[in-house]
């Protein structure tokens, strides 16, 4: 995980972000003021995430921008932590705040086998 932190460490001062962990998965928490569902992609390949969310502006009628320091756009390419699974991956946006879970590979644990007997030695 620490590659993933690192990146975050490293983008603009405008992407303001929270990172979590539980013992299952990783809550990524990127604000993303005004983009919706529609103007937001998230993909994960090849060991990375990338988002592309794009807010929409509109000026109303009879007004034009003399200064803009809102900014219209987050494009960002993350590595993933190498015990996420990226294929199951979701991601919901909600009044400008994208929360991306990553679930993380079970394993590590111990695992209980059952061991049945055998037709042979039942008799």
């Amino acid at each position: 995980m620490s590659a993933l932190r690192d990146a975050l460490r490293d983008l603009s001062e405008d992407v303001f972000f929270d990172l979590l962990e539980s013992d299952d998965a990783y809550l990524l928490v990127v604000d993303v003021p005004g983009v919706s569902a529609d103007s937001l992609e998230v993909a994960v390949d090849d060991g990375r995430l990338s988002i592309d969310a794009h807010r929409e502006k509109a000026s109303d009628d009879g007004y034009r921008y003399v200064e803009e320091n809102r900014s219209l756009f987050v494009d960002v390419d993350l590595p993933l932590p190498d015990d996420a699974v990226s294929a199951q991956t979701e991601a919901t946006v909600e009044r400008g705040v994208l929360e991306l879970t990553l679930p993380k590979a079970s394993g590590g644990g111990e695992t209980t086998i059952d061991v049945d007997v055998a037709d042979d030695e039942r008799a």
